[in-house]
């Protein structure tokens, strides 16, 4: 199993969910606003918010969990569809998942997604 984390442009995110959405078995998805910095530590960003004497950028983080089979699809459909070619597009992080538990049902690995 594998976790998938992207942080993107929040104006991507619709399109980002549309194509998805399209993919059969798709398990489910969590998405969060945050706001942080990369190498260019937010300077010319266009959506920027002051923290003290720092400038953070807005971005959203969708996470995912799903098997290893799905993980490629998923990785290229969030890949395309949150593009835009310039910088602070954003990043896709896929780390592997030793375990998940489901809480109501107590379904354990894959079961549990």
């Amino acid at each position: 199993m594998k976790e998938i984390k992207a942080i993107i442009k929040p104006f991507k995110l619709d399109n980002v969910l549309t194509e998805l959405h399209k993919i059969e078995g798709l398990p489910g998805i969590t998405v969060s606003d945050i706001r942080g910095f990369g190498k260019s530590k937010g300077k010319g960003a266009e959506e920027t918010i002051s923290e003290g004497l720092h400038e953070l950028v807005s971005k959203v983080k969708i996470e995912l969990v799903v098997s290893d089979e799905m993980a490629v699809k998923i990785v290229d459909v969030i890949q395309q569809s949150a593009h835009t070619g310039n910088i602070g597009d954003g990043k896709i992080f896929v780390v592997d998942v030793k375990e998940v538990v489901k809480i109501r049902t107590n379904e354990r690995g894959e079961m549990a997604i």
